[in-house]
């Protein structure tokens, strides 16, 4: 890996090469994306299916669209046992650490009549997109259907792509059912996006979209905002790791690949204010890299944005830490607590040497879908809040307005707006 001493200039480049990857920077493949969800807005069925035989090659129509209960019970014969009972577990354990999300509707009652308060309700309807193929990641599903039913959101749906023979990835279809969705409809791309946004003959619209894809469901979950919630626009994953002396660059070294290996715009970066450390660990990643599977994809992510970064001190460290805003930042140091009170910008962070990525990833129950691209300054995991909207509530008696009234006629006719001070005003002449 290539290893560069962090400075002001250095830096401003870092950022800058970073935030080539995201999804902000796919603007020549906007019109496209527009133009199959106009279509599918326009002609329902037909335009989906007719894209579903152009990119999945596989002819779906109305009778054939939704997932059947058979086809469910076949995917649990398809799939190792050790795996369900794994998916069964981790299911358990992403529900209890939502559990503790949920919040009630609140009301706060004064003597003089005023009430005032927020009631609290979920979505009525959420739609869950699964890529498919080698893409199909059935801790996604789980991650994306628990919140949803956490937040007690009455109908959930996933959309996601069929392969050539008809059929839906088996694990997608295990995690679906072990997360408590029935309803899959076999659909995917931007086209799935604009079904869900604005619902077909077949497909029904949703109040909010979540999940993962590629740069075209990116775009098409961009281009529907506003029509429908979404979670983010997810760009490719990343991994920042501070490290000190006392880390073992076998560790850190598999932790960074972790990541390195999902595609080949993933970042993995070290910060480090050991020399020795950093000459470990890029020795250990050369090793290691040799012996994995999507050796050619990692190889080509270190390339492109695999980092070591040397500062001189963790103070430094965790200035530069905060500005990268990573999705995942591990704390491998002496004393990662101490450090890890002075992060204000991470999607996830992971503390000491037994708390690698991947357990967040599978595990350990917090979502890992997490904001990437520097958006953790002002995105945060995906969470319970998420499948929830709010109404405020406000009942004042005669009372309480009467004491307040002349206020509210000075702020609107201030503002020009007499037709507000007025409808206030009629009440007390």
């Amino acid at each position: 890996m290539r290893t560069v001493r962090l400075t002001k200039e250095s830096r401003k480049n870092l950022l800058q090469d970073l935030l080539k990857r995201s999804p902000n920077n796919y603007g020549q493949y906007e019109e496209t994306v527009a133009s199959i969800i106009a279509d599918v807005r326009q002609n329902g069925d037909q335009a989906l299916f007719s894209y579903t035989k152009q990119f999945d090659r596989c002819e779906i129509t109305a009778d054939t669209v939704r997932v059947t209960a058979e086809e469910i019970e076949e995917a649990y014969t398809k799939v190792d046992q050790a795996l369900i009972e794994v998916m069964k577990k981790s299911a358990a354990n992403i529900r209890s650490f939502h559990e503790k999300q949920l919040r009630n509707s609140w009301f706060d009652p004064k003597p003089d009549g005023t009430i005032l308060g927020m009631k609290i309700m979920p979505v009525s309807t959420a739609g869950v997109y699964a890529p498919g193929g080698k893409a199909a990641y059935p801790s996604s599903v789980l991650m994306n259907v628990i919140p949803a039913k956490v937040a007690g959101v009455e109908r959930i749906i996933l959309a996601t792509p069929p392969g050539p023979d008809g059929k839906v990835n088996a694990g997608t279809l295990v995690a679906a059912h072990i997360a408590g969705i029935d309803e899959v409809y076999k659909a995917g791309g931007a086209q799935a996006i604009a079904a869900m946004a604005f619902g077909t003959e077949s497909i029904p619209k949703v109040d909010k979209i979540t999940g993962p894809g590629n740069m075209f469901v990116a775009l098409a979950k961009k281009a529907c905002f506003g029509y429908v919630g979404i979670d983010s626009i997810a760009g490719p994953s990343e991994i920042l790791v501070i490290a000190d002396e006392t880390a073992n660059p076998r560790y850190v070294a598999a932790d960074l690949l972790s990541q390195a290996e999902h595609d080949e715009l993933a970042s993995a970066i070290l910060i480090t204010n050991s020399e020795k450390l950093a000459k470990a660990v890029s020795a250990q990643v050369d090793e290691f890299t040799a012996q994995l599977a999507r050796k050619e994809i990692i190889q080509k992510s270190l390339d492109n944005y695999g980092y070591i970064l040397l500062v001189n001190d963790l103070d430094e460290a965790v200035d530069a830490a905060n500005e990268i805003a990573s999705e995942h930042l591990e704390i491998l140091t002496r004393d990662p607590f101490a450090l890890m009170t002075k992060i204000k910008n991470a999607g996830a962070i992971f503390l000491g040497e037994y708390s690698s990525e991947p357990l967040g990833d599978y595990f350990a129950g917090p979502n890992h879908v997490l904001p990437t691209n520097g958006t953790a300054r002002f995105f945060s995991p995906l969470n319970v809040d998420d499948f929830m909207k709010k109404t405020s509530i406000i009942s004042y008696s005669r009372q309480a307005l009467e004491e307040i009234h002349t206020d509210i006629e000075c702020f609107a006719e201030n503002e020009g707006l007499t037709a507000h001070a007025n409808s206030i005003k009629v009440r007390f002449e």
